[in-house]
């Protein structure tokens, strides 16, 4: 079989004790692991955190028969009813039969319904693994037939001590560990961004510094700065920063900009917080993400530029 060229796939954990996460979870995990035998699980915390790689993890290591969908793929009620309906149903020589339903925050309401009554209806012979960045977007209904977990990030010296060992594997020389350290800071608590940024990093078995490997990391304080003193060019100033960042996954920028809302709203935080919730949550339905963004910067420097009524 041929090997893993992608780091992140690569040094994807095949044991807990690779699992570079915290301990408590990790226990609880174990004692599952153990008994061959799992509560019905919901993982949620920020992306790049290991929750789909403990999912795989624990599918893995249980004697189980198993079945995997990405949910932000397959989100309707269809995939529900064909696909984990018939999984469930069918008899199997394993003890157990686990689905894991990756991206659970992007099914849709029906779809989240019509699982929780599987989820009752097959409980002796199936369990489920729900992970999701948003936790919020999963109905309660679904959550308490769950044993909910936050995977809290490791910490910044445990992320770096994972990538320093990684860097020592895959490259021929020494590194600069001041450019390793840059990019913790920048990415973190983001695992697998790391990961991705280090391998763009390394060329002929040397681990090159490149400062525009980081300047999609920069772009969003850079926008702050737009909105912060906005001009007529702000709005092609910030298209342009969103161009050149190379960035698909925005929903980190909407959290960074109501994170940082008081700096620049000029005192409308509560419209620009509804501005921020409504394209947010646009998000979700449309094809083209740029394009919903641009259209929140716009009306969010429509606000800045509105004169202060007293």
């Amino acid at each position: 079989m041929k090997e893993h060229t992608l780091l992140v796939e690569k040094y994807r954990p095949a044991s807990l004790d690779d699992f570079v996460g915290n301990k408590s979870f990790k226990d609880t995990i174990q004692k599952y692991l153990d008994q061959n035998d799992i509560q019905n699980l919901l993982l949620y915390g920020p992306a790049g955190t290991g929750k789909t790689s403990l999912a795989k993890l624990i599918i893995n290591t249980l004697d189980c028969d198993k079945l995997y969908i990405n949910a932000s793929d397959e989100r309707g009620i269809d995939t529900v009813r064909d696909k984990i309906s018939s999984f469930a149903a069918m008899g199997s020589f394993k003890p157990l039969k686990v689905v894991v339903l990756d991206e659970a925050d992007f099914l849709t309401i029906q779809a989240q319904a019509s699982l929780r009554n599987i989820i009752e209806q097959y409980s002796r012979s199936t369990r489920f693994i729900l992970t999701c960045n948003y936790i919020e977007r999963v109905i309660d209904p679904l959550q308490s037939r769950c044993h909910t977990i936050k995977i809290l990030p490791p910490s910044k010296a445990e992320v770096a001590a994972h990538l320093d060992g990684v860097l020592k594997k895959e490259l021929d020389k020494k590194y600069e560990k001041s450019y390793l350290a840059k990019v913790v800071n920048l990415y973190y608590p983001d695992l697998r961004k790391c990961l991705n940024v280090i391998q763009s990093s390394i060329k002929t078995g040397e681990f090159i510094y490149n400062e525009d490997v980081l300047v999609n990391s920069k772009y969003k304080e850079n926008i702050l700065k737009e909105l912060c003193n906005p001009t007529p060019k702000s709005f092609y100033n910030i298209r342009q920063l969103i161009a050149d960042s190379n960035v698909n996954d925005y929903t980190g920028l909407y959290r960074f900009l109501y994170d940082n809302i008081s700096e620049y709203s000029k005192g409308r935080d509560g419209i620009i917080t509804i501005i921020l919730e409504e394209y947010l949550f646009h998000s979700n339905f449309k094809i083209d993400f740029e394009i919903n963004l641009m259209a929140c910067i716009a009306r969010i420097l429509e606000q800045l530029n509105k004169k202060q009524v007293l």
